[in-house]
């Protein structure tokens, strides 16, 4: 016969199928959210595609967790002195900045190129 395991408790709700651990003190998903996807490398490109073509500066490849992405983006958009966002990973600038960043990651310590044409 298998082994039961908790899936719903009445005192602590839903558990982690994976460590039996109840839903909020989960430390699956915390491990999951501290991965970071990346080579490391930091490349930094142009793209107008799907912009009724007005250019945003694309930085992929950074190193970080989102929280932390999600801070630099804020200060890289400071810097720069427009908009930006953060989709999946990738910060997008607003406009054409990509010796400027590439500069500022560069002095921040984050090994980086200019990808793209």
């Amino acid at each position: 016969m298998r082994e039961s395991r908790t899936v719903y408790s009445t005192e602590q709700g839903r558990h982690c199928p994976e460590c039996n651990r109840p839903a909020a003190l989960c430390l699956c998903k915390q491990q999951q959210k501290q991965q970071v996807k990346g080579d490391g490398t930091v490349r930094i490109g142009r793209e107008t595609k799907g912009r009724n073509g007005k250019g945003v500066t694309v930085i992929s490849g950074l190193p970080l967790a989102e929280e932390p992405l999600k801070q630099l983006a804020s200060k890289l958009k400071q810097l720069c002195g427009t908009g930006g966002t953060v989709k999946d990973g990738v910060v997008e600038i607003q406009g054409d900045h990509r010796d400027k960043l590439l500069a500022y990651l560069m002095k921040e310590g984050f090994k980086g190129k200019l990808s793209g044409g």
